[in-house]
Parts: structure tokens; sequence; C-alpha cells
């Protein structure tokens, strides 16, 4: 049966049924996931109002690409499934919580099939959320500090849900500040800012807006929580909830699509994996009072960020970057051998590439190595490697395409499309005129090139680029913020030996 709900304008709004409803269920293929997809939602493309992103050549493809990674997990169930502890329902092994470093070791596998699938081009892949909201859940003793029992008890229920009904999730974290003289979180009361307007007799009611809600087209649900504390601010700003993206009231805003048609040969990454960004508007949304988190504890929300999402989300974070250095080593690797390019400058530019993989690889394992109970029973990474990563990867991934472009020269830009292959007349002389260095075949080098331009010059490449940019933050302001809060002890002893020694 369909549920009527009342909206604060005392509209009548009848949900519709989907297998998100279910109160258990195995983990979803991908034509569950797109099915589920198909509601009421306010979410608008170039001026378009889209309600089923398969209905959009610009979306479709992103759309087929998440569903393939809910797929994934079927094909590598030992790696991506496991029992829910309580139904014994087979669920994602991105929403465990780990308990133990032989956890933390199984959960690596689930996640480095995920980013090998997308070559970690898709920085929100569900399996982000899934490690966040669990994090959250094993340290549920954080979020019910201050009196917030309730928000923390709705918060451990709400995960489990999203395990048995395999949700995918996008979030909204940033204050959407238009004046950064005012600073990046509210100080006092903002009324543009996301903020509470009154409690309902279901809930609360919400108004404000927030940025950047990566994979809107693709997410059942909305998820708010904090990104960063806001000490001077009214407690009217200190949220946390989830919500469906069919709420009434709550509508999205897409930035322009960078999405090619899906062809493999002349688009092979940005016909797939373009996975949107949208501006987000809470124009009078009730969230259900069992969907709060946090509502006005200002001391929760500025707390509970602080001590263990770092070292649980950084796990998927950081094997996503780990996975994208290693394929594009490979693909500069391939670009050079194309054109026979082996002179020092080039070995000098690959082995660059390589050394920022191996440098994210290894600092994944030793966050792992460095594991340990954070509370609560919950196991988490050693944050000191993925902190180092984290401030890294803003500078590594913009010289990263900078070294592709070089490699490639003029070479990304003399490309044929798959059509010109297909002429009858074009094609003996673009099979002599273009071919490789050595047995590399026309069709080989191009392949290999449109690849190239496509991972570092294409309009998917540059919004990937910016995206790497400020991808949990500026690399500037991460340095800074490691710096403040890194443990100077045995630097201080080292220091202190020379300084103590008599004159």
């Amino acid at each position: 049966m369909a549920k009527v709900l009342d909206t604060p304008d005392g509209a009548v709004y009848v949900r519709p049924n989907s297998n998100r409803e279910k109160t258990a269920m195995p983990a979803r293929t991908g034509a569950e996931f797109l099915r589920g997809l198909r509601d009421t939602r306010a979410l608008w493309l170039g001026g378009q109002r889209v309600t089923d992103p398969m209905d959009h050549p610009a979306l479709r493809g992103a759309a087929e690409a998440i569903a393939a990674v809910f797929d994934l997990h079927h094909r590598y169930p030992e790696d991506c499934l496991m029992p829910d502890p309580e139904t014994g329902e087979a669920i994602a092994v991105s929403h465990m919580i780990p308990r133990s470093k032989a956890d933390l070791r199984r959960r690596h596998k689930a996640l480095r099939r995920v980013a090998e699938f997308s070559v970690g081009l898709m920085g929100r892949t569900p399996d982000y959320m899934n490690v966040t909201f669990a994090g959250f859940a094993g340290r549920s003793d954080e979020w019910a500090a201050n009196g917030n029992d309730e928000g923390s008890a709705n918060l451990v229920a709400y995960q489990k849900q999203m395990a048995r009904q395999d949700l995918s999730l996008t979030h909204t974290l940033i204050h959407a500040m238009s004046d950064k003289s005012k600073g990046h979180v509210p100080a006092g009361f903002d009324e543009t800012q996301l903020h509470t307007v009154e409690k309902t007799a279901h809930g609360i009611l919400v108004r404000g807006a927030r940025v950047l809600a990566t994979l809107a087209p693709f997410s059942d649900e909305l998820a708010v929580y904090p990104s960063q504390p806001m000490p001077d601010a009214s407690r009217r700003h200190a949220l946390s909830f989830s919500i469906r993206m069919d709420t009434p009231g709550l509508k999205f805003i897409c930035r322009d699509s960078v999405s090619m048609p899906d062809d493999r040969f002349d688009h092979p990454l940005s016909g797939r994996f373009d996975e949107q960004d949208a501006f987000v508007i809470f124009d009078n949304v009730e969230v259900p009072r069992d969907r709060v988190f946090c509502d006005g504890n200002l001391q929760v929300y500025n707390t509970v960020m602080s001590a263990s999402w770092r070292a649980n989300a950084m796990h998927q974070t950081m094997i996503r970057a780990w996975t994208k250095l290693e394929f594009a080593w490979g693909l500069a690797c391939r670009m050079a051998e194309a054109i026979g390019a082996s002179d020092p400058a080039t070995l000098q530019m690959l082995g660059e590439i390589w050394s920022f993989a191996e440098l994210a690889r290894s600092a994944v394992l030793a966050g792992e190595e460095g594991a340990h109970e954070y509370g609560n029973g919950a196991w988490f990474l050693d944050d000191r490697p993925m902190d180092a990563l984290r401030t890294s990867l803003p500078y590594w991934f913009p010289r990263v395409n900078e070294i592709i472009r070089l490699i490639g020269s003029h070479n990304v830009l003399a490309t044929p499309a798959s059509g010109a292959f297909a002429d009858p007349d074009l094609r003996p002389l673009i099979d002599k005129y273009l071919r490789g260095a050595g047995d590399t075949s026309a069709l080989e080098r191009a392949r290999i090139f449109r690849l190239g331009w496509d991972f570092a010059g294409s309009a998917l490449a540059s919004r990937n680029e910016q995206y790497e940019r400020f991808y949990l933050t500026s690399g500037a302001r991460n340095r800074q913020n490691v710096q403040m809060r890194a443990d100077r002890t045995a630097a201080n002893r080292l220091v202190d030996r020379f300084l103590t020694e008599a004159v």
C-alpha cells in the first residue's frame, strides 16, 4: 500500500511503493537500483526537470555505471557481500562496522573492486556513504553526547536500514556561503543557510541551501551531516538527518553535464563516469522525527567528525585515489610506448606518477597495519598516513594530468573517431599515416590517445581535476589542519636532544 503523508503546506503527497521500503532484502541488483530511481524528485539539469535519469541522455550512462556497481557485488560475492549480522541477508561489505584489522582487510577487497570499476573516476560511488554511516553507527557514542541519545539511536537504526535496503546515498555537507568574507560556516543565524524553522507533529521543518550533492541523480536518499565545526553559529544550523530524494520541498540544481554519448571507442570514460554534482535547496522540507540525527545540539555537531571520521571514511577515499593513480601510470606508460618515447624526460615523468601511486598504496597499507580500536568496539585506520595523502592528492592529481598531456603532446589531438576507421576510403590512409611506433596499429594508437585525452583533457577530466583539488577540502587547508592537530612528541624529542646539551 502506498504511504500518504501530510506536507507542510497542507497538501497530500502519495509516496510510491518501491523495493526500498522493504525492511530487509538481499543486496540489490543493478536493475533493482534503476527501478528505485523512478520517483517524483525535483531535480533540474540544464533547465529540464528530470525524474528518471534513464530518460535523459546526459545521465543515462552514469546511471548504468552505478547499476553496474550493484551488479559487481553479485559478480564477486566473496569479496563484496557478507551476511547481515542480525538477519542473515546478503549485504554489501561496505556496510560493515569493522571490529578488527581482519575486518578492515576484508573491506579493503570490496572497496578495491568498486574503485577498479571506474578506475577511481567516480569519487562518490555508494560505498563512500556506506562506509561513512557504518563508521557513524560504530561510534554511536559520539553522536549520543550532550543528551543526543534519541538522535544517536535514530542514526544506528538508519544505518541498518541503509544496509538492508541497499540504499544509494548522496550527501551535502558544505554551507552555501555567498560571501567568503563572512567565513566558511555560519556565525550567528543566517537565514540562507540550512536551519530548523520549527518543530512539527511528525518531525522538524528545515529551510536553506547546501552544496554539493555529488551523485544526486543516482541516489535514493540525501544525507546531511557536519563538515567542520561552527563554534559561533546559531544552534538552529546544527543539523544532521537523512531524507528521500523525492521529499516535498527538496530541490536539486545540477551543474552542466560533461557526459558524452556512451561510445567505448570515442568517449571511453566520459560516456559513463560523470557522477554529477548538484546545489541543494531545502524549501520548507519536513524531516521525519526518526530520520533526525542532530537538531540544535552544537556540541555534537562540532565534535562528532573530529575523533574517528577521517580514520574510517578515508579508507574508501584513499583506495579510490590509489586505484586512480595506478591507472594513470599504466595509461601514461601505454601512451609513451605507442609513440616510442623512452627519452630521459619521459621516463622521469612516468617515474613521478609511479611514485604517487606507490606512496598512495603504501599509505593505505600503513593505515590498515596501524589500525586500532577507536572506542565503542569500532576499528578504524591509523589516520596519520591518510592525512598525509589527503594533503598531497590535490597537488598530485593536477600534476598527473599535466604529465599525461605532456607525453601526449599533439598525439592526443590526432585521434580519428571510430567513424573515420569505418570509412573505406579513409581507413587505408589512417592505417598508413597514423600508426604508432613498432607494431602499434593506427587503431590501437587512436584508442590509447583517446583514452588519455578523456582522462586528462576532456570536459570530464576538467571537472575531475577541479573535484580532486577540493576533495575533502583543499590541499592548503588540509595542510593547516594537519599541522594544528599533529602529534609532535617524537619530533620534539629529537630536537630537544640537541637543545638541552650542555654548552
